[in-house]
């Protein structure tokens, strides 16, 4: 019998995606799912998740470049190295995120949550959360219902972690 967090209970956090290498020293393009990333950052400790295994890797270095990181991992000198690590999420274990600010959220906080409206009507949980580059989504799934709510104050107006609840009031036409 081995020990540890229930199944449903999770661990870690994925905070960006290598999606390409950048020069001959490899380095590699992370595209973080949270912009700076202060998660990403020189000296840190990293999980590097491919369908292949996981690995450690600790970054060696990170700058943004035009919308990705350029980051630097210890080990990986070249090209064909870094190429291998395409398609891998990066991910950090949760005790290691930054401290939020007040009314700040994680994307997997929520993930389960049941929403409804400021009405009282239930439209579902929140299945996931997808970044359009204007603002975040969120998937409301009930059954064969889908609804996407955009993650904005005019749309969100509560979170209650203890109850696992978001009420929203969504815009006309919203739900149609």
């Amino acid at each position: 019998m081995t020990s540890g967090p229930p199944p449903h209970r999770r661990t870690t956090c994925a905070v960006g995606e290598v999606v390409g290498v950048h020069g001959l020293r490899g380095l590699l393009r992370v595209r973080p799912y949270h912009p700076p990333a202060p998660s990403i950052a020189p000296g840190r400790e990293v999980l590097l998740e491919q369908p292949g295994g996981t690995r450690r890797a600790r970054v060696r270095s990170a700058a943004p470049h035009g919308g990705v990181l350029l980051v630097g991992i210890e080990g990986i000198e070249d090209r064909s190295a870094a190429e291998a690590l395409r398609g891998a999420r990066v991910v950090v274990p949760l005790a290691e995120l930054p401290p939020l600010g007040p009314d700040e959220f994680y994307w997997h906080e929520v993930e389960g949550f049941a929403v409804e409206t400021i009405g009282g009507a239930r439209l579902g949980a929140i299945a996931a959360t997808m970044t359009t580059g204007l603002h975040d989504v969120w998937i409301v799934r009930d059954g064969a219902h889908e609804y996407l709510l955009p993650v904005v104050g005019e749309v969100v107006r509560s979170i209650d972690r203890s109850a696992r609840r978001v009420v929203v009031d969504p815009l006309d036409g919203l739900l149609d």
